[in-house]
């Protein structure tokens, strides 16, 4: 490897590194803060042990399953056929291990910085005002965006460093075969942070909404009681499910969308590599790497900008913070793509007809993309758009119409969303070809320690609502979280809107990665038939159908698991009313740990069967069908996602606001009230339980599909054996 291409490395490690002592300064920050009233401690004590307590009894069981899949990779190396296959062996093995380890730290972090900066951001707005709320609010999340980044990128670069340097001098220095193995060992750090990604969010949005269903029911509705009232027993498990959830889960998820567009960016690299074996090529494995590293950078520039100083208006100052980070990042792509990106003659390197300063346009499709879909996200969430507004207005007429409104408005928001991704597809592969589609990716979670700290900041914003509600705050502090909270679900949507992007991207580049790899692209391009004559058409239908069949099975079980929990929370909290009449009083204190350990029971044990859901299928359908019918798996199970992941994200975040909106008319406690509530309880398991899980499940799918398709080149499958 060129003397460069080590000094970039080292860089994207410094910066890494950096990030993570950057991360710590903050964090202590927010520690150091004074909280002088007792009962707001109190309560966020309760939401902190709460949320710690979950995360142990999680890891309880992820922590196996991550022994056994590792122990499996270790013995799928021995194995002749899966001898080429990516993440397999023993060293993949120990980057699945690692990639879990980090994807958990990184949700533990964040939710450790979160429960710290709830309480502080609901002080600051009773002592200071909205400014000093947002300041503290953004610092807590800014924690939990570069905590993620920064882990991501240490682990990946530093995996891929330490077997390139093992395999360079075990190889008889070659360097390009070293490369190849390197890109190859770490798929796993990949896998292993997705693992932990599906179990976070299914398991911590299970618990979240879970909490937050019962509450509305019986306190909002039944009993008339305000949102985070204290004498609602489901009121702290609520408050430390948008923790274990939105925050641990959302963490471990957008780390393993991060770490997954980089891995299928090298993935497509190699591609190449193995095709050209040239050693300039090379160069296309940092790249990623580097615009990885330079975007990290970017967001730690944005963040220090934004904390600087005090501001005022929430929406703008978030989308500044956003701007600043993008302006930055494509500069750096300029950077590299035109100076870094050259053979050893100072000549532009060219693949496959693509000159290497194009790479600019694909990176600058994914950012632009990237905006696009939040901007979408924004018009359909926002109360500042008529979406938001006419939902409201057709809960004048019932629950009913709420509802329908609500799904109408989810189900048109995929239109523009698709036509936006599909655009950026378009630009990324003219520009750079199939390498262009997965820098695309990158390009647009380049930004994502930026994202993730505006993403994280709205959780905070709703929890210091709760713990002002909880604590009698006065009434002013409430109005100023209840302003941070409702940007905050705006914010959600948008980063929910970037995974769901990026995760289109990014399992596209794994798909045509698969074929590569297993054989399928080279036997349908050489092939003078129609494409779908190349392949055997009916395992190739039953596959598509399989595929789309998928995503709708894994969102009913998680919805399903949700209802179910939320029933006995229902029952939980009727009971301590039924049999304690001074809760309702006031004069008695409702028992929260009931609720508590009610939410972390459902959800560990509902997270189970999609999990293996999630795994297993495509290794059935692989054997069953082979490589036509996995493919073709893996096309259906995208596009169904995609189109699940934004219509539950947006329709969800377009209830819940409709309801605040509806609540800053002074219209609480009305029947129109009482709709919109039934419109947020019924968007509450879409937009955090199953929506956020599709981007996870079409990634995870798309890596175990690659894994096999060693085994599937020769084209063997059950089915080819019954044919013949």
């Amino acid at each position: 490897m060129e003397k460069i291409n080590l000094i970039i490395l080292i860089c994207v490690m410094a910066i890494a590194l950096i990030t993570i002592g950057y991360v710590y300064l903050i964090y202590h920050k927010i520690k150091r803060m004074k909280v002088a009233n007792k009962d707001l401690q109190e309560n966020a004590e309760y939401i902190r042990s709460g949320a710690i307590t979950f995360l142990k009894r999680e890891f309880k069981i992820i922590v196996p399953f991550v022994i056994v899949l590792a122990l499996v990779f270790v013995g799928l190396g021995f194995i002749p056929a899966f001898e080429k296959a990516e993440g397999v062996g023993w060293q993949s093995a120990i980057c699945f291990v690692v990639g879990a380890t980090f994807s958990a730290l990184a949700g533990l972090v964040g939710m450790l910085s979160a429960t710290n900066a709830n309480s502080r951001t609901a002080d600051a707005a009773d002592k200071h005002g909205l400014g000093k709320a947002l300041h503290v609010a953004f610092s807590g999340g800014a924690v939990l965006g570069l905590c993620v980044v920064g882990f991501g990128l240490i682990g990946l670069t530093g995996l891929f460093f330490g077997a390139y340097g093992i395999l360079y001098s075990t190889n008889g220095n070659n360097s390009i075969e070293a490369v190849l193995e390197a890109s190859h060992i770490i798929t796993g750090y990949g896998l292993g942070c997705s693992m932990v990604a599906l179990f976070g969010r299914v398991g911590g949005g299970i618990y979240t909404k879970c909490a937050d269903v019962g509450a509305d029911i019986v306190g909002k509705i039944e009993a008339d009681l305000a949102e985070d009232d204290a004498r609602n027993p489901a009121t702290i498990a609520d408050n430390v499910g948008d923790n274990v959830g939105d925050i641990a889960g959302m963490s471990s998820d957008l780390c393993e969308s991060y770490v997954g567009s980089i891995v299928s960016a090298i993935t497509l690299a190699t591609v190449f590599l193995q095709k050209s074996m040239l050693d300039l090529d090379v160069r296309l494995v940092i790249f990623p790497l580097a615009l990885a590293g330079l975007g990290v950078l970017a967001s730690i520039i944005s963040v220090f900008i934004i904390r600087s100083k005090t501001w005022k208006d929430p929406q703008k100052t978030l989308d500044i913070a956003t701007y600043i980070a993008v302006g930055i990042v494509v500069l750096a792509a300029v950077f590299l793509s035109i100076f870094y990106l050259k053979d050893s003659n100072g000549n532009f390197m060219n693949v496959e007809g693509h000159a290497a300063p194009l790479a600019i346009g694909a990176v600058a499709a994914g950012l632009a993309c990237g905006i696009a879909v939040g901007k979408i996200a924004e018009i359909y969430t926002s109360s500042d758009y008529k979406t938001v507004k006419q939902i409201a207005k057709e809960s004048k007429t019932g629950h009913a119409t709420n509802i329908i409104s609500g799904f109408a408005a989810g189900m048109k928001s995929t239109c523009a969303t698709v036509i936006a991704l599909a655009i950026g597809i378009i630009i990324a592969y003219f520009c750079f070809g199939i390498y262009g589609i997965g820098l695309a990716a990158v390009g647009m979670l380049s930004t994502a320690g930026i994202t993730i700290s505006v993403d994280g900041y709205g959780p905070i914003s709703d929890n210091a609502g709760g713990l002002a509600q909880m604590s009698n705050l006065r009434p002013e502090v409430r109005e100023i979280t209840d302003h941070l909270d409702a940007v905050g679900n705006t914010t959600a949507a948008v980063g929910k809107g970037f995974c769901t992007g990026s995760a289109t991207f990014t399992a596209l580049a794994l798909v045509l990665s698969f074929g590569q790899v297993s054989g399928l692209i080279e036997d349908i391009t050489a092939s003078n038939s129609s494409t779908m004559m190349a392949v055997d058409v009916t395992p190739f239908i039953i596959g598509i159908l399989i595929g789309a069949m998928v995503p709708f099975l894994f969102s009913a079980l998680v919805i399903n698991s949700v209802g179910k929990a939320a029933n006995k929370m229902v029952l939980e909290i009727r009971s301590q009313f039924a049999h304690d009449k001074g809760i309702l009083r006031g004069t008695s204190k409702p028992d929260y740990n009931r609720c508590i350990d009610i939410a972390t029971k459902a959800s560990l044990r509902e997270m189970v069967l999609p999990g293996v859901i999630a795994v297993v299928t495509p290794i059935l359908v692989g054997v069953l069908l082979g490589r036509e019918g996995l493919g073709a798996l893996l096309i259906g199970a995208l596009a169904s996602s995609v189109m699940l992941a934004i219509f539950m994200a947006n329709a969800g975040g377009a209830w819940d606001n409709a309801k605040k909106y509806i609540e800053s008319l002074g219209l609480k406690g009305t029947e129109e009230h009482h709709a919109a509530v039934t419109g947020d309880t019924v968007g509450d398991p879409l937009k955090d339980t199953a929506g956020p899980t599709m981007d996870i499940l079409i990634k995870l799918m798309s890596v175990i599909a690659l894994i096999m398709a060693p085994m599937l080149e020769s084209g063997f499958s059950i089915w080819s054996l019954i044919v013949r």
